[in-house]
């Protein structure tokens, strides 16, 4: 292992040590740890990074990216304090070494990084969460259903602006060139090397497909160019999402290949406002039902290499465009489970969506992490069906299971 301390033109300090903190992994695949490092006077002020790695790296270099991500995606983001809309008044706290316990026992897997298999009872947990969220979705928007294929065109996320918001999620399908030679020359140097990996895309055709980052993006490309028949339109899925978390993913809260149940609201902006807020006034009321300890706050996407990066996160706040839903998963430790999301027109205006008045229709998204929202019960509640809160527990059919977990 090889440490750096690299330093920053100025300290950062406040609100900006968590901005900080979700973009330097992402500053260079080299990087395989950190810390912050203080600066001499009073306060949580950094003044360096302190950087590990696997090999030998241009340090210089790596300050210099450092550097330029601060002064330009992090430290113009306005200061704005954190806002809580709601708190939980519950006491539970929950076990601060769940994933552990529940990799020894075989109700988890690791498969690989950011990849988790999910065995019983957590799997049951999981559809029975996916079964009360759908309840709301079902008596308070009739919702209509859709099961989107996994690959999306790579041109909804081009229109959409995600690929220049979110570079660094991005996870492409590729093919093979459609040509006999390629095949030949692929088949036979597959049979000449012991891996193969850094050596396909080369020889790979145009990327058309991706995985997609969430479901709303098949949601607003399969309504492109369409004048919608009524004044407003609820659509919800639920499907395999994609995130490159880098070194972040951990336990069941940052996986690359995970869960999401989204609902998405087309039409007036009466109505996508009114509808957002009412599904977390819902969320909310679950929450409480099975007693789960949280919060919700106001919040901003990660927003990362556009020129334009800290005037969106700091417009997102400041707007209150984006609200999430917290449960604890330790001591001073929560994970988003599920956000509320007013787009305004964006959607709309990028993929060419009418109402039928002819005007463009604004847009709403309500999204939860099907695996996070788990493994915050299992961590509040452990995974013995029998301790589980009622709602829950009744959605859940006795399954045999390799343990018996309790906090």
């Amino acid at each position: 292992m090889h440490s750096y301390r690299l330093a920053l033109d100025e300290p950062v300090s406040g609100a900006h040590l968590d901005e900080l903190s979700r973009r330097v992994y992402y500053i260079s695949e080299a990087i395989t740890g950190f810390r912050l490092v203080p600066g001499d006077g009073d306060g949580d002020a950094v003044a360096e990074v302190e950087v590990t790695t696997g090999h030998p790296v241009d340090a210089e270099a790596l300050g210099k990216k450092l550097r330029h991500v601060v002064d330009t995606e992090v430290r113009p983001q306005l200061p704005t304090p954190p806002k809580v809309l709601w708190r939980s008044t519950t006491d539970r706290t929950p076990a601060g070494d769940t994933f552990e316990r529940l990799l020894a026992e075989g109700v988890v897997h690791e498969i690989g990084p950011g990849q988790v298999a999910l065995g019983a009872p957590a799997l049951a947990a999981l559809d029975a969460l996916d079964g009360l969220l759908r309840d709301i979705i079902r008596e308070e928007f009739g919702a209509r259903e859709y099961r989107y294929p996994t690959l999306l065109p790579v041109t909804a996320l081009h229109r959409s602006g995600y690929l220049s918001s979110f570079p660094q999620h991005m996870m492409f399908a590729a093919r093979l060139d459609g040509d006999v030679d390629t095949y030949r020359a692929f088949a036979e140097e597959v049979g000449a090397r012991d891996t193969i990996g850094d050596r396909v895309l080369h020889r790979c055709a145009p990327v058309d497909r991706c995985l997609p980052p969430t479901m709303c993006y098949h949601t607003f490309d399969q309504f492109a160019g369409d004048t919608l028949p009524d004044e407003n339109t609820v659509v919800t899925a639920k499907g395999g999402s994609f995130r490159h978390e880098s070194r972040y993913h951990r336990t069941l809260e940052r996986l690359s290949d995970f869960t999401i149940r989204e609902t998405v609201f087309l039409g007036t902006a009466g109505f996508v406002r009114e509808a957002r807020d009412r599904f977390r006034r819902r969320a909310v009321e679950l929450v409480e039902q099975l007693d789960l300890a949280g919060r919700v706050e106001v919040a901003s996407d990660p927003f990362f290499a556009g020129a334009a990066t800290a005037a969106q996160v700091s417009s997102q706040r400041l707007l209150e465009l984006k609200h999430e839903l917290h449960l604890d998963v330790g001591a001073g430790d929560s994970i988003s489970i599920g956000s509320f999301n007013l787009h305004e027109k964006h959607f709309g205006d990028a993929f060419g969506i009418k109402g039928p008045d002819g005007a463009t229709v604004y847009s709403a998204c309500v999204g939860f992490g099907l695996e996070r929202f788990t493994y915050a019960v299992l961590c509040q509640y452990g995974w013995d069906v029998a301790d589980w809160p009622a709602p829950l527990a009744e959605r859940c059919r006795t399954t045999p299971r390799p343990g018996k977990g309790k906090r």
